[in-house]
């Protein structure tokens, strides 16, 4: 269940919140393949106040068999995906904030540390990835070090979409994040990483598969709200720590389950930074 307040700081009853998401899937690409007004439901919780739950948009990816073409029920049965993609998300660790350039923002020892902590925790944890991405950011790109030192024999491939920026405008907004030129520039970008890695597998796809992707806060953030079909702007709401780990499921009938979020129980305290 969803509660009004998390669509957004305005009242539901005046229309203005889906007015504002609606103005943001025209400005950002249409985020939601439907509009919002149509996927809303009302309901009453256990206190008899109203709320509004969104529906699941079970063909979020375009690749629900069902939505390609009208076929026979057997063959579109042979054109299901089978397989669970297990995404592992891992933020950067802590690097040196004080570079003027993303050349001078390296990782500092604790945070090459963290990154060897992180990587070590999968490792024992008997994970086999079948691939291994990463931003092309130098401190997302040291992180990726650990990672591919400790999984030498998995591919591995760099990706400038998975780089940091201003994903979507918050709400509650943030004067940290203005003006909106960020989120012009950035936004689009960011969420054309997610539909290239976000997708439930494809029908060739026989195995379940584990990726890593080591990337960034913000970027990691947006993704989970993308991914669980909660509001966008809702990204800065959540925290997650240095080299922690998040866990996204995409089942093969494109149901999505979050698994972990920001996970650093696998390290010390004095270890944890944000």
């Amino acid at each position: 269940m969803v509660w009004a307040r998390v669509i957004g700081s305005c009242s539901v009853l005046s229309g203005s919140v889906v007015t504002y998401l609606v103005a943001g899937n025209r400005h950002y690409g249409s985020l939601f393949s439907k509009p919002l007004a149509a996927q809303l439901t009302h309901s009453s919780d256990v206190l008899g106040e109203a709320s509004i739950s969104p529906c699941w948009d079970e063909n979020w990816d375009k690749r629900d068999p069902q939505s390609m073409m009208r076929k026979k029920a057997e063959e579109e049965e042979a054109e299901r995906p089978t397989a669970t993609r297990r995404l592992f998300l891992i933020r950067h660790g802590q690097y040196n904030m004080s570079g003027t350039v993303d050349e001078e923002r390296t990782l500092t020892d604790l945070g090459r540390l963290q990154a060897e902590q992180s990587a070590k925790r999968l490792f024992e944890l008997g994970l086999e990835p079948t691939v291994i991405y990463h931003s092309t950011m130098t401190r997302a790109t040291e992180t990726f070090h650990a990672f591919n030192k400790t999984f030498p024999d998995v591919p591995t491939k760099s990706c400038d979409l998975l780089r940091e920026g201003a994903p979507y405008p918050p709400q509650p907004p943030s004067k940290l994040w203005r003006p909106e030129v960020h989120f012009f520039r950035d936004g689009a970008r960011i969420e054309a990483a997610f539909r290239k890695y976000f997708h439930r597998a494809d029908v060739q796809q026989k195995e379940d598969s584990v990726e890593f992707i080591v990337c960034h806060g913000n970027v990691i953030r947006y993704f989970v709200c993308r991914a669980l079909q909660l509001p966008p702007e809702a990204w800065l709401r959540i925290s997650v720590a240095h080299c922690s780990v998040t866990q996204i499921n995409i089942h093969p009938s494109g149901h999505v389950s979050l698994y972990s979020l920001g996970d650093v129980g696998h390290m010390l305290p004095e270890f944890i930074t944000r």
